[in-house]
């Protein structure tokens, strides 16, 4: 199931390009939503969740077209920019600079683009994970 329709994304701010299939993109970006939800506990029936979840779906697919991902398979990802070992970190230099935008526009979060990731942040589904009350604890 996905958390969008195709016709949720059609009026989100990206364009599925011809020959891309909506529907398998909302799928996809969707279980990229549900793992980075991995044990948040929130109520699925809420209206503001439901559509943080929709608006994040959404973003996931936006950041897969912009980075040339058709299918949401992750095949089209732009190589990395650097690696780090230990305390060395080497970075490529070139186009992919800070300053030209490439590497902001490409960011990610784990499995999920950035944008993606700050709608769930700021609906406040990402770092939490299983809670128990504690008493007499203050």
């Amino acid at each position: 199931m996905a958390y969008a329709t195709p016709e949720q994304l059609a009026a989100y701010p990206v364009t599925v390009p011809a020959g891309a299939d909506a529907e398998l993109l909302l799928k996809r970006a969707s279980r990229d939503v549900d793992s980075a939800l991995f044990c948040t506990v929130y109520d699925p029936d809420n209206p503001d969740v439901q559509a943080a979840l929709r608006d994040a779906t959404c973003e996931q697919v936006a950041g897969y077209l912009d980075s040339g991902n058709r299918t949401g398979t992750g095949a089209a990802q732009p190589p990395p920019v650097g690696f780090s070992i230990g305390k060395v970190t080497v970075q490529r230099g070139g186009s992919g600079s800070a300053v030209g935008g490439q590497q902001a526009a490409s960011a990610k979060v784990g499995r999920l683009w950035y944008q993606a990731w700050l709608v769930l942040q700021s609906a406040g589904l990402t770092g939490q994970g299983p809670q128990e009350t504690w008493y007499g604890v203050v």
